[in-house]
């Protein structure tokens, strides 16, 4: 940034994984946001606006600071210091891509305040190298559903935009580390299991393609790389595959490690599966999300922009 006035805005979408079968590689973006507002300053300060975010750390010990700077540092750059008020949306451990957003978030910073000039190619490597695999990030980056390969060596993401259909999140009111949802994966699966897997994950893509929601929603239930194997970590699944059959909806699938659950249905049937869902899961958070096709944003406020900002009021 050149001037010491200005003041940035971040908005990183969340995103939701696998969507089935679609395993460590197919990835779909969320409308909801991670945001930060920035402005330079002599020391760095994070200023926490919703509840999600005040459990971190208020310095530069904060992780979307660390990515920044790791990510500068790898350009040969060192930031200059900001005040960043950052809220989020998007609800922690719950299988909605939160880390990744943060990722996605440090990385946004780093570009904007080192002025890296990074294309969506290089914040997607970046962001995947940090994750360790290309959906979440790659939904986060690019918006709409992607498709992704991660190596050490390369990261290829294909993207492309999703309408027609509408998402209703089932938002359990209890967290699941992804470590403890990795940790009951197999080392391996037999080479029967492999084929049907993979099989499973292309007609899915081929269906989202052709817009055949129904056979999507089929291969969503076709999983074999680790939906059977989280199940005893997520009972209430296979009770909500239930209702979204009942309610004539498409299908169901654990929102990347869970324990969240991605339901898609059509127009006429999304609000019979909302009230539905709502019905048997009163504890539970049943909502609906739009899909975010655009992918991360930033810009300079102008500041009309900046004098609509209440936090900066108070």
């Amino acid at each position: 940034m050149s001037a010491e006035s200005e003041m940035f805005l971040i908005r990183v979408p969340a995103s939701t994984a696998n969507l089935g079968p679609g395993f460590d590689s197919i990835g779909l973006a969320l409308g909801l946001y991670l945001e930060i507002h920035g402005s330079s300053s002599d020391h760095w300060e994070v200023v926490p606006l919703s509840e999600e975010m005040s459990v971190f750390p208020r310095d530069d010990r904060n992780y979307i600071v660390q990515i920044a700077k790791e990510t500068a540092a790898s350009y040969g750059k060192e930031l200059s210091p900001c005040r960043l008020f950052v809220s989020s949306e998007i609800p922690l451990a719950r299988g909605l891509g939160s880390s990744a957003s943060a990722i996605v978030a440090g990385i946004e910073l780093a570009n904007i305040v080192g002025e890296l000039h990074l294309s969506n190619e290089e914040k997607n490597r970046h962001a995947s190298l940090f994750e360790g695999h290309p959906d979440n990030a790659g939904a986060s980056v690019y918006g709409g559903l992607v498709v992704g390969l991660h190596t050490e060596e390369r990261t290829d993401v294909v993207s492309f935009p999703i309408e027609g259909v509408k998402v209703i999140a089932v938002i359990p009111n209890f967290e699941l580390l992804t470590e403890d949802s990795r940790n009951v994966l197999p080392n391996s699966l037999s080479y029967k299991d492999a084929i049907s897997g993979s099989a499973a994950a292309n007609v899915m893509l081929a269906g989202v393609l052709s817009k055949d929601w129904k056979l999507v929603g089929e291969m969503m239930q076709s999983d074999r790389f680790h939906q059977p194997y989280r199940a005893e970590l997520v009972p209430h699944l296979a009770l909500i595959e239930e209702v979204v059959l009942n309610e004539g909806g498409f299908g169901a699938a654990l929102s990347g490690a869970g324990p969240t659950v991605l339901c898609l249905a059509s127009q006429e049937k999304s609000e019979g599966l909302l009230t539905g869902l709502k019905n048997r899961f009163p504890e539970f958070l049943v909502k609906e999300l739009e899909i975010d096709n655009d992918g991360s944003y930033t810009a300079i406020l102008s500041e009309q922009e900046k004098k609509e900002l209440k936090f900066l009021k108070s």
